[in-house]
């Protein structure tokens, strides 16, 4: 949880509310089919739906208020999967340092897989 000290009080910020915000701007980006999991009992990789999207993304919290972001994907087949990869990580990081004011060290992008049509 991130802490924010204002003139009126303390806003604590939830891993919660930046999973949804970082799930939100990686599946926007070009390419992206949406957010994956892999399943702890096939150990098949899952298209997340909208719903449930924060699943596929974990939030590390630092002890300076910074977090950093891991992201589990699924892309388009054929798209450009470092091209891709870097739109995320660019996208992720100004939607969540714009909408929480809260700064984000990494973004990690892991490609679990790729999917036609």
């Amino acid at each position: 949880m991130v802490k924010v000290n204002t003139e009126q009080g303390q806003i604590n910020v939830n891993s919660s509310v930046y999973t949804y915000i970082a799930g939100m701007a990686a599946s926007n980006c070009f390419g992206v089919k949406g957010m994956a999991v892999r399943s702890m009992t096939d150990g098949l990789v899952h298209l997340l739906r909208k719903e449930a999207m924060s699943k596929g993304v974990l939030v590390t919290f630092h002890d300076d208020n910074t977090i950093s972001i891991e992201l589990h994907i699924i892309v388009d087949h054929g798209v450009n999967i470092s091209a891709v990869g870097e739109s995320i990580i660019n996208e992720v990081r100004y939607v969540v340092q714009k909408t929480t004011d809260t700064q984000v060290r990494t973004v990690k992008v892991y490609v679990d897989s790729m999917m036609i049509g």
